[in-house]
């Protein structure tokens, strides 16, 4: 039996991944789960699967929680405690943001098996990260389905014969919203992603599609590739959900529905392979057929953001994150535009001093300086909304 620990169990990622250990119940256990703010839901989780180990962000709730276990020995453990510890065997790193480096790395440097659902993680501190799994022993299973998609076209494969690497990318939101209407949509209208159902920062992320910057980066740590010969390409239908290109000049691409449960399940049960009741089988006659274009930076200045970041390098890529953090958080608080997003961005990167070979507390301190900085970025956008009629108010 695979003893598990769901670090955000009550996200996207978390849900869907109890969704899948359900189906297969008998060869899995749930040995820790661990939540944010959702105190309700993760109380019925903890009613529902009785793991040895629990955290949310309140403590005061610990008592609660052990007691809706119903097992004397559930214990109140950090993150940190849960990916490392002995009765895991795969951790499923699903916090979004810089929450996830932390326990990442504790479950690393225990040899553990790490799912990751989380980009940042690879973006903020890549070479620590690989380096950690590299000299304890542990392994990283990609989870989003962009990477699952490329691990799983190299099973088998030798990683020299790697030429390029190509990321799909759906567009989001508003792939078809005509640009001089973008500085009035809504956080309701960014949050409506045309195929995919995820958490609301990656869907904000989808629409402005940072988030494929930030898995290129991901991509060439998690699969030892130069960020040169990681590509992005659009692909609305949300099929095809990666392709690698060797230097034979073969392809090779994994397709299936949009449904997360699919990569979530291989990295759990690898490297076997088991029936998913749950997800619709891909029907190509039916679709039809499938579309590529490649991106606009003009549409998407976000994307060019951050690979302008992650070739830069050093401590660039952290700064990247923690300020589209604050950023993504003010446009769903309404406080700024959706195109105030990558403005902020690219003020706090201009004003970035980058260290070179960053240790992990000068990741850390990226991180918190760009935070600091952004908010002084969206405080300041702030002060100079004016109103416009019918509206109440004007975002800048």
């Amino acid at each position: 039996m695979i003893r598990v620990a769901i670090l955000g169990s009550t996200g996207s990622i978390g849900r869907q991944t109890l969704d899948v250990i359900r189906r297969l119940k008998r060869q899995f256990r749930i040995v820790a789960l661990a939540a944010g703010e959702n105190h309700t839901l993760l109380e019925d989780q903890v009613r529902e699967f009785a793991p040895d180990m629990v955290w949310c962000s309140r403590q005061d709730r610990h008592m609660e929680l052990k007691a809706a276990s119903g097992k004397r020995g559930t214990r109140w453990a950090s993150m940190e405690e849960m990916a490392s510890h002995p009765h895991v065997d795969v951790a499923v790193v699903g916090t979004s943001g810089a929450a996830g480096l932390a326990p990442t790395l504790a479950g690393l440097a225990a040899g553990k098996a790490i799912a990751l659902a989380n980009k940042e993680v690879l973006v903020m501190a890549g070479h620590i990260v690989t380096r950690t799994a590299a000299e304890n022993g542990g392994e990283i299973r990609p989870v989003d389905s962009e990477h699952s998609a490329i691990w799983q076209c190299l099973w088998g494969e030798d990683p020299v014969a790697i030429e390029r690497l190509v990321l799909t990318a759906s567009g989001g939101a508003f792939r078809e919203r005509p640009l001089d209407e973008l500085d009035r949509v809504t956080p309701a209208e960014a949050l409506r992603h045309p195929t995919w159902q995820m958490g609301r920062k990656i869907t904000i992320d989808s629409a402005t599609l940072l988030n494929k910057g930030l898995e290129a980066i991901e991509a060439r740590w998690l699969f030892d590739v130069p960020l040169d010969r990681v590509e992005v390409v659009m692909h609305r239908e949300s099929i095809v959900h990666s392709l690698v290109v060797f230097r034979d000049g073969s392809v090779k691409a994994q397709l299936g529905e949009p449904d997360m449960r699919l990569p979530i399940q291989t990295a759990l049960t690898y490297p076997e392979r088991q029936p998913l009741d749950a997800a619709s089988r891909l029907d190509l006659a039916a679709l039809g057929e499938l579309h590529f274009a490649p991106p606009s930076f003009r549409r998407y200045p976000c994307l060019q953001l951050a690979m302008e970041a992650g070739h830069s390098g050093g401590t660039m890529p952290a700064a990247l994150v923690g300020a589209d953090e604050v950023a993504v958080e003010a446009f769903l608080a309404g406080d700024i535009a959706f195109t105030a997003i990558p403005r902020v961005i690219e003020r706090v990167l201009e004003r970035h001093t980058s260290v070179a070979d960053p240790s992990l507390d000068d990741v850390h301190a990226a991180d918190a300086w760009a935070r600091e900085e952004a908010h002084r970025q969206v405080a300041h956008r702030s002060a100079r909304r004016t109103p416009s009629v019918g509206s109440g108010r004007r975002k800048v």
